[in-house]
């Protein structure tokens, strides 16, 4: 089964323009300017030369992937270990630095759960991890 590949906007010019006349009417909406310095554009499986010259139509930047959004990796392979290293250092150094055995289970537990909770758990809830 060949799966789709989902897109913000496709790789086409006719859907940057169309992205472009969005923001353009959310501007007269609302009376808010898009600070198109400060706004970047990445093309992820697509050519260099095509997202630079998206990059211009729009008038903002280039990043480049992988890239950090909210605290998750975007554009990495979710099915390799190396993927997940940065989620599993965060909890391991967040579960290091208490003392383990002053706390009773309950607060072990306790413990466990606010450092899960605070962990970006977008990862969990859309990419299969890995045994």
């Amino acid at each position: 089964m060949q799966t789709t590949p989902y897109y913000f906007v496709k790789p086409q010019f006719k859907s940057v323009w169309t992205l472009k006349e969005i923001l353009k009417c959310f501007e007269l909406a609302f009376g808010l300017k898009v600070n198109y310095s400060k706004s970047k554009v990445s093309g992820v499986g697509v050519n260099i030369g095509q997202t630079m010259i998206f990059a211009s139509i729009l008038n903002c930047d280039i990043m480049k992937t992988p890239f950090s959004y909210l605290g998750v990796t975007v554009a990495g392979n979710h099915k390799r270990c190396a993927f997940w290293e940065g989620v599993l250092n965060k909890l391991r150094s967040r579960l290091c630095s208490w003392k383990e055995k002053s706390l009773s289970l309950a607060g072990r537990v306790c413990l466990i759960k606010s450092v899960l909770t605070s962990l970006p758990l977008f990862y969990v809830s859309v990419f299969c991890m890995p045994a």
